[in-house]
């Protein structure tokens, strides 16, 4: 059967409320992980359209760039849009017997890199959701994830997690589990309407300008695991106790105690590595603490990107006016229950 000829995908972003870190595999593999994260009305989109022409066209539209190549099974990947060609060569190896197809694909992403938003590993899944309808391909929700997974962590060689894979193919709130084997368990939770609107009137994300590179402080977290540096293991810990402490104050609609569990996880992930707060961080955490937040944390990996925080649903609007005062950006978030979805033009 002939492909659709225009496709467009999209995957959300999410926001890592506790455990972020404990799904590094060094330290999922030896002591298990867990995180409860929650997309939110960000995304990461994908627009495919085959070309009679026999090469292929990759954009990131958002960045203005363009990387037009011949059509080939295995392109290098240390040049032009290197997620766009790895998941390319993923799908044409792993799918298509070695077809490469003549395509055009741009992308955007509702936030800038190094967020900390997982938009780097959402846009991968948005990218793996237009091939797969697009072929038809056998591949589910964890399928897609792990895949995604493989492409940015294993053919890329890039260091991070596998939560931000999962929470994008999944949407929701969830918790998700790391266990040994490679196994991940997602466990989407049902929190009562009322629970979720009272956390929604109280968050307030912002954004500090500044993008950063988490490979850093990856690498400092991984060569702590490693060594067993009780500092960075004694962090993890905490912030994987801190997730399932978190799941239950969720689920009982206590948004005093995620506050409490949110201050004492920014404390303890700080523990795991250098650079994971900054001078501007700080900053914005002491001006937004001083107008009333009741916790905060930088999301993602740290040292820059997205912070946010919670506060009574009253004080939301005069926090967020404060942080801008500051010169930041800040403002609500809302959630999202779909995760990775693809669909035709036209239909």
């Amino acid at each position: 059967m002939r492909p659709a000829r225009q496709l467009r995908a999209r995957a959300p972003l999410r926001l890592g409320l506790a455990g972020g870190g404990t799904d590094l595999p060094h330290y999922s593999q030896r002591h298990g992980g867990a995180v409860l994260n929650a997309t939110i009305d960000r995304y990461a989109y994908a627009h495919l359209t085959f070309l009679d022409a026999g090469g292929a066209r990759f954009r990131a539209s958002d960045l203005g760039l363009v990387d037009e190549t011949p059509a080939a099974p295995d392109l290098p990947t240390d040049q032009g849009l290197s997620l766009h060609r790895a998941v390319y060569n993923r799908i044409v190896r792993q799918f298509l017997d070695g077809r490469a197809p003549s395509v055009d694909v741009s992308t955007t992403v509702d936030a800038p890199p190094g967020s900390g938003l997982g938009s780097s590993s959402a846009l991968v899944v948005a990218l793996v959701e237009a091939y797969r309808v697009a072929f038809n391909l056998p591949l589910g929700r964890y399928d897609v994830a792990q895949l995604a997974y493989q492409i940015e962590r294993g053919d890329l060689g890039l260091a991070g997690g596998k939560q931000d894979q999962y929470a994008a193919a999944f949407g929701g709130i969830n918790f998700i589990e790391f266990l040994a084997d490679d196994r991940v368990i997602v466990n989407p939770l049902r929190v009562s309407r009322s629970a979720l609107n009272e956390l929604e009137a109280a968050l307030v994300i912002c954004f500090t300008g500044q993008s950063r590179r988490s490979d850093t402080i990856i690498g400092e977290q991984l060569e702590g695991i490693e060594r067993n540096t009780a500092s960075t293991i004694d962090g993890l810990h905490q912030l994987k106790a801190d997730a399932i402490e978190m799941k239950t104050a969720l689920l009982g609609g206590d948004l005093r105690g995620m506050a409490a569990i949110l201050d004492r996880s920014w404390r303890a992930k700080q523990q795991t590595a250098a650079g994971i707060s900054s001078p501007l961080i700080e900053t914005v955490y002491k001006t937004a603490m001083e107008r009333g937040a009741w916790a905060g944390k930088v999301s993602g990996a740290g040292g820059g990107g997205f912070m946010m925080f919670v506060t009574d649903p009253e004080n939301r609007y005069r926090l967020a006016e404060a942080i801008r005062a500051a010169g930041v950006e800040a403002g609500p978030v809302h959630f999202t229950d779909m995760g990775a979805e693809a669909w035709t033009v036209g239909h």
